[in-house]
């Protein structure tokens, strides 16, 4: 759950969860700040008398000073109210669920950007790729995705999902989905995921989003074994493998396990943590942002936490990437529900609109050339004809004034200047 472009009608404030007056109390307590865990009762939003630990305070240094302290009390309950509305079953109705999947429907490459034109270089598929470490669930979230799209309910699953995640091969090969299918508007990349070097995360992100991406590519890697690499070469079909055009990755969806992720947040040693520090790393990769927009983020598996544990987790990752937890991290979980329909089409136009309005522009010296008509070249190549032959006839009077004078005429005038 997460994003801001659907904005639903206001709740009455008998329908406004009764989270809004006890958090937002410009009374704060001078011990560190604790967040009542949360839970959901006929169909609203509700608090209990449970306190989460200590894992809600803030990371990293703050000044001792009484007013930091309060403020920063302040910003964070006002976040977690922020947050906590997107998990509201009173926002989500049919018409609005409709219109937005409709929106997603009707979009077009450059549409969503103003006065377009003809300055940028506008993709005939927007490509949007996913990354995330091993098991994160990203081609369960293109199925579900897929799905929503899809006016055969019944149609079997396009992506291969493992049956345990964190066992099997996974997604060896750059797989390419449009959506929805038969569409060109946009498609959605899975990949292969992160590995354990780092470096290596980062060479492979790199390749993506500097040469391309392309339907059907075996993505090997330096550590894979030999045999490894002799397994996946085997399944290589070199009939369609690399059959397709190369795309241009236009933004990304960054798949974050959230069972996983709450565990390295509650790890004490280097070990436990080592999830935390792939995100942090891979997320920060130059390569993966546009200009200042940074990768959304989807956090999968919530249905097997609490609703208290997925809001310290959006919160935490939005501190730790330095995003919004509430309009850029979207909370994905396995279950189909109209919450999670609105949530996977806010999370997609959030994506598409970022997409649009970082889309390049188009070589200027080319573009004036495409621009020029013939007409004008032709009067272009006549006056640089002209000019050419004008400083030719100059420089053969020049050469003309500059030849010496004969013996006659030099003689004629000496005898002159004598007399």
């Amino acid at each position: 759950m997460g994003g801001h472009q659907i904005n639903p009608p206001v709740p009455t404030p008998e329908e406004k969860p009764s989270m809004d007056q006890d958090y937002l109390n410009p009374s704060l307590p001078s011990q560190p700040f604790s967040f009542p865990s949360l839970k959901v009762e006929d169909g609203r939003v509700s608090q209990d008398n449970r306190l989460i630990s200590g894992e809600l305070d803030q990371v990293g240094p703050f000044s001792t000073s009484s007013l930091e302290i309060e403020a920063n009390q302040r910003r964070r309950r006002n976040i977690y109210s922020e947050v906590l509305q997107s998990y509201d079953p009173l926002r989500v109705h049919s018409k609005i669920l409709d219109e937005a999947k409709s929106k997603i429907l009707s979009y077009v490459p450059g549409a969503w950007i103003d006065n377009v034109g003809s300055d940028y270089d506008v993709p005939k598929t927007t490509t949007l790729l996913l990354v995330g470490p091993k098991g994160c669930g990203k081609s369960s979230l293109i199925n579900k995705i897929s799905r929503i799209f899809e006016d055969d309910k019944f149609a079997s699953e396009r992506a291969q999902v493992s049956y345990k995640p964190f066992v099997g091969d996974g997604t060896y090969f750059l797989q390419e989905y449009m959506i929805p299918r038969g569409s060109t508007s946009f498609c959605l990349y899975d990949t292969r995921s992160l590995s354990d070097d780092k470096s290596e995360n980062i060479d492979m992100i790199t390749c993506w989003m500097t040469k391309g991406v392309r339907h059907g590519e075996l993505i090997i890697r330096e550590s894979d074994s030999s045999r490894l690499r002799s397994r996946m070469k085997c399944k290589t079909q070199e009939d369609n493998c690399l059959s397709t055009e190369t795309r241009k990755v236009n933004f990304v969806i960054f798949v974050v396990h959230g069972v996983s992720f709450l565990k390295s947040m509650e790890g004490d040693d280097n070990e436990g943590k080592q999830y935390i520090q792939l995100i942090t790393k891979v997320f920060n990769c130059p390569h993966l942002s546009f200009k200042d927009d940074k990768p959304v983020v989807v956090v999968t598996h919530g249905d097997l936490l609490s609703l208290s544990d997925r809001l310290r987790i959006r919160v935490h990752l939005g501190e730790l990437l330095g995003i919004s937890p509430a309009k850029q991290i979207f909370d994905i979980p396995e279950s189909c529900d109209p919450i999670t329909e609105l949530t996977i089409v806010e999370m997609l136009r959030y994506s598409l609109e970022h997409a649009d309005r970082n889309l390049p522009r188009k070589n200027w010296v080319l573009d004036q050339v495409h621009k020029v008509s013939v007409p004008a070249c032709a009067c272009l190549l006549i006056n640089l004809g002209i000019a050419l032959v004008s400083a030719r006839m100059k420089h053969l009077n020049v050469d003309h004034a500059r030849k010496p004078k004969s013996r006659r005429d030099r003689g004629t005038i000496w005898h002159k200047w004598l007399d």
